[in-house]
């Protein structure tokens, strides 16, 4: 195997989509409603590929997949933070067709799942994130818009703390769960009420997650 780039991305993590509550891939379980349609992305803390930073970017993810993520078919439509310069938008690009990631890692898992790529979009992106409270707010005007907040008792009304373990997850190592409503209108169209999200603080290397 060819060696691969040196690239690095740590941040935050927002990962929502159409199931309920407890995301079924997590658990190698079918989607909820047979099928997946979602997002997830991130903001960079800090990370850089070889010699591009790409500090303070955010970028995501829309997917459409008509089963099980593992049956493949999937639809992918990217969204990059207008700010991105050239080379860094290239940077991106890169390590997120999976070809400088090892094999059994999130991006090379992505790159044979997708049969579909969408034009990317280069938008303005608005992210406010608090993992330890549960709550994100996502606006990518004429996109995609998602508000989080923490799943409600049903009896009482308060705040329910939920949290994914993963060990050996190629996504992320823990997560919070959360309550999300959605409003995808890009090529990959949908809206939710009360769906799954899960907020997390993510490493991302080309071995896969570092943390």
């Amino acid at each position: 195997m060819a060696q691969l780039a040196n690239w690095r991305l740590e941040g935050e993590w927002l990962k929502n989509c159409t199931c309920a509550y407890g995301c079924p891939c997590d658990f190698n379980a079918k989607p909820t409603q047979g099928y997946c349609k979602g997002f997830l992305g991130m903001r960079i803390a800090k990370g850089h590929f070889e010699s591009t930073r790409l500090d303070g970017l955010t970028f995501f993810a829309v997917v459409h997949f008509p089963g099980a993520l593992h049956e493949g078919n999937g639809q992918l439509q990217p969204i990059i933070d207008e700010r991105a310069s050239p080379e860094q938008r290239e940077a991106l690009f890169k390590i997120m067709s999976g070809q400088n990631s090892a094999e059994g890692t999130l991006f090379h898992i992505c790159s044979l799942i997708v049969t579909k790529m969408h034009e990317p979009i280069f938008a303005p992106i608005k992210f406010d994130f608090d993992k330890a409270g549960r709550t994100a707010r996502l606006v990518i005007p004429g996109v995609l818009e998602t508000e989080v907040e923490p799943i409600k008792n049903p009896v009482t009304g308060a705040a329910h703390r939920i949290q994914v373990v993963m060990p050996e997850g190629f996504e992320h190592r823990e997560g919070e769960v959360a309550s999300a409503n959605i409003r995808s209108s890009g090529a990959i169209k949908f809206e939710t009420q009360g769906s799954h999200s899960t907020l997390a603080h993510v490493v991302q290397t080309p071995q896969g997650v570092a943390a």
